[in-house]
């Protein structure tokens, strides 16, 4: 499917139904974290990469990476590496997608620096198992956020 060449025109208007943000797999996270209590920003440009979720207190930044953009897909497919399953790409979406990882952990690295907690999240693991994401996560904060509580007020 990768491999074949297409009208671009095409490929334009289906490129372009492809959300950035406000994603399924981001809502279902969200709506999860916001019913255990949890408050942050979305889509928090004032943080390198602009996360999908943010806690600013606790400067922990989230983000649901999917599967195809992000270079997981691979697990997905079965295959036995990154590298074998963009081998079967068109070289336009090898070098994109291979882009994509790279931005990703320079962003991780820029956060970690800055002294940010970065959680990557898999679009298909919170699908599967939305409770566990909310639930690591939560640990997250909660971990992070316990010192800074004292007689039950957050200082």
């Amino acid at each position: 499917m990768f491999g074949l060449s297409r009208d671009p025109e095409v490929t334009h208007k289906i490129m372009s139904a492809i959300k950035s943000k406000n994603t399924k797999p981001e809502i279902l996270l969200r709506k999860e974290l916001w019913r255990r209590g949890l408050r942050f920003r979305t889509n928090y440009k004032a943080v390198p990469g602009t996360p999908d979720i943010v806690f600013t207190r606790a400067k922990i930044a989230v983000f649901c990476d999917g599967d195809f953009w992000h270079g997981h897909n691979w697990v997905l497919r079965g295959y036995g590496s990154f590298e074998e399953e963009i081998s079967h790409y068109a070289p336009y979406w090898s070098k994109k997608i291979q882009a994509n990882v790279e931005r990703d952990q320079r962003v991780n690295e820029t956060l970690r620096q800055e002294g940010w907690l970065v959680l990557r999240l898999w679009e298909n693991d919170i699908k599967r198992e939305l409770q566990k994401c909310a639930a690591q996560v939560e640990r997250a904060y909660r971990s992070i956020m316990r010192p800074l509580q004292i007689d039950g007020d957050i200082y």
